[in-house]
């Protein structure tokens, strides 16, 4: 088992059991999946950046990404319907915990000037999102074979109801908030 899932289920599911007081182990908040997003805006005119960041996500996420295509076209971006403007990937179970453990303890601490994550990122609905301007934080970048630097989102998605479970539920996995 993994070393984080394994730490979900012998300690943060107690704790957030005995804090919230759940009647059912269902009602636990767990993680369901994690979503990364990395746009490239230069990529409806160039198809060798979107294959370069497909290349570069799926090393940082060990697996293939999705090219995500423009739903409408927009004259003033030269924007066609269908062309491609980015790459997501949607990470779950083994690979999502996987990933979340070298984003917590090894790319974050890499962050320039970082000194935690703000408590205002979360929806109202227990799932989290953050963004994150330069991919090469990853060790998994080669920083000399990149073209340029691109900026990822990464959202967490949780079974919590609440902002406060999600909260706990992701202090529990020691993500550093702030305030």
């Amino acid at each position: 088992m993994e070393r984080l899932r394994e730490h979900y289920v012998k300690n943060v599911k107690s704790t957030l059991e005995s804090e919230f007081s759940y009647s059912n182990n269902m009602m636990i908040p767990r993680l369901e999946k994690i979503v990364i997003n990395m746009g490239v805006g230069a990529a409806a005119h160039d198809r060798k950046k979107i294959e370069s960041a497909s290349q570069e996500l799926a090393s940082i996420a060990g697996q293939k990404p999705v090219i995500t295509k423009a739903k409408k076209s927009i004259a003033g971006f030269k924007l066609r319907e269908g062309s491609g403007v980015g790459v997501k990937v949607t990470l779950r179970k083994k690979r999502m915990y996987e990933f979340l453990d070298r984003f917590v303890n090894i790319a974050m601490p890499r962050i320039r000037d970082f000194r935690g994550i703000s408590k205002k990122s979360f929806d109202g609905n227990g799932n989290f999102a953050m963004g994150i301007k330069e991919h090469i934080i990853f060790p998994e970048i080669d920083y000399d074979k990149i073209s340029e630097t691109r900026g990822l989102d990464v959202v967490i998605v949780t079974t919590a109801k609440t902002d406060e479970e999600a909260l706990a539920l992701l202090k529990g996995f020691n993500i550093p908030f702030i305030n």
